[in-house]
């Protein structure tokens, strides 16, 4: 177990050559250390100085800034110390050095966002959306992870928890004091009530949806005979040459994989060997291997020669496409066949034409991919999201549902009501377990 109370320490910024370099210390009472190091008593809190770092034998180490924050006004609710010095591996690790002998231990993963949030400086939100920001792959998905960050997502999580407490005190009250004259929701108010909350989660998950969708991308599995145009596909999607493109098919024997941004979101695009009968060992692994990528498949891009026509090699590929994958058929090669680059809707399906190889109906095709992932980007709703939150939300949604078709049974009502309070509150940490923070927390790098 971790001792919140110890000061620790770690080198904030990456690993290497930099020209600046952040050591971070949290703890309590962090004041004489900082003047220890320094040798100065001229700090004050909140206050960027210039100061001199020195060692043991009081010989400096570096010079740089030192910014002291006081508890409980910093990031983990504990005095906070940084020192900024020059960026040389060196000189951190002898800086980590002096806060170790000074009585610091080394931080570990996460362990300063875990006091904010113990410190209650950051709900669970917030602190999961600080890796996000780290990790984000597009300006949309940096700027949704700041609104997660700047308690966004907890304000809608926290709305639907009010009117759920308020509900439920109501329940409750009628149920132990049933011989008391108070007035308790009649059953048309319930109704009301639940109908009102089961639209206001209907649409908070819709909302997460969207997030998990920013934060973890999906797989796009392009998949098509032989010399159809799959690799040039991958190379304009991804706007570099990722795939070796010939006239000779089979040139493809393994999937590429590449990760691409398509309108604010990141996905994960497959190309694959194109599928045929083949004697070719080597190449039938390669088509094995298409055909396993269909199975993680989000969307599948069934790409056809539009200069031939959907051929009956085609339609057997199609037999190998589950019927649950979203797909759409891309007409590759218009520029062969001298149609517009447009969107059709044929046998309730989706056809989009282009010609990857003169970059024609791309946009179009990427507007489709948007919408069969169902991505809607509203500036003012979007938030980083994860799949524990959505399944949480889930959860609450069907006690919801329970409760309302058991409206009339208070006890059950009750319990209902309470179990979805409690799935919303493991999203902020309201209520969660160790188990959660633990695996949470061991996901963030050293300093964070």
């Amino acid at each position: 177990m971790m001792n919140n109370q110890e000061a620790i320490v770690a080198v904030a910024t990456p690993a290497g050559y930099a020209g600046v370099g952040v050591i971070r210390i949290s703890g309590n009472n962090l004041l004489p250390m900082a003047q220890t190091i320094t040798l100065t008593n001229k700090i004050k809190p909140r206050y960027c100085q210039y100061s001199h770092f020195y060692d043991s034998h009081k010989q400096e180490i570096d010079s740089g800034l030192l910014l002291f924050f006081q508890a409980p006004h910093s990031f983990t609710g504990q005095d906070v110390i940084e020192l900024q010095c020059h960026g040389s591996p060196m000189v951190l690790q002898m800086l980590l050095k002096r806060c170790l002998e000074l009585g610091c231990r080394l931080a570990q993963p996460g362990e300063f966002s875990r006091r904010a949030y113990l410190n209650g400086k950051l709900d669970l939100v917030q602190v999961e959306s600080i890796i996000d920001l780290i990790h984000a792959e597009s300006e949309l998905s940096a700027r949704s992870a700041t609104r997660s960050l700047q308690g966004k997502f907890s304000q809608y999580i926290n709305h639907i928890s009010e009117q759920l407490i308020k509900l439920r005190m109501f329940v409750e009250a009628s149920l132990d004091f049933p011989e008391e004259d108070i007035e308790f929701i009649a059953g048309a108010k319930i109704n009301e009530q639940l109908q009102r909350l089961q639209t206001e989660i209907t649409q908070l998950l819709a909302n997460s949806n969207q997030g998990v969708l920013l934060n973890n991308g999906a797989n796009i599995v392009i998949i098509g005979r032989p010399n159809v145009g799959k690799s040039s596909l991958l190379n304009v999607l991804a706007n570099e040459e990722v795939a070796i493109v010939t006239a000779l098919a089979g040139t493809t024997r393994d999937i590429i994989k590449e990760r691409v941004v398509i309108g604010g979101v990141a996905f994960n695009l497959i190309d694959t060997a194109g599928i045929r009968e083949t004697h070719d060992e080597v190449e039938k692994i390669g088509i094995q291997r298409a055909l396993d990528a269909l199975t993680n498949a989000e969307i599948c891009l069934i790409l056809l020669d539009d200069s031939v026509g959907i051929t009956q090699e085609d339609k057997q590929i199609l037999t190998k496409v589950a019927s649950t994958i979203p797909r759409l058929f891309v007409h590759n090669k218009i520029d062969l066949t001298h149609k517009a680059a447009t969107v059709s809707l044929l046998d309730n399906a989706t056809h989009v034409f282009i010609s990857a190889k003169a970059n024609l109906g791309i946009d179009k095709l990427k507007e489709q991919i948007l919408q069969l992932v169902g991505f809607n980007h509203n500036p003012r709703d979007t938030f980083i999201a994860r799949t524990r939150h959505v399944e949480a939300i889930q959860i609450a949604l069907q006690h919801i549902a329970t409760a309302f078709s058991n409206w009339h049974n208070l006890e059950i009502l009750a319990e209902e009501l309470r179990y979805a309070h409690n799935s919303l509150s493991t999203i902020t940490g309201e209520f969660t377990s160790d188990d959660l923070l633990g695996e949470i927390f061991s996901n963030f790098c050293i300093g964070k």
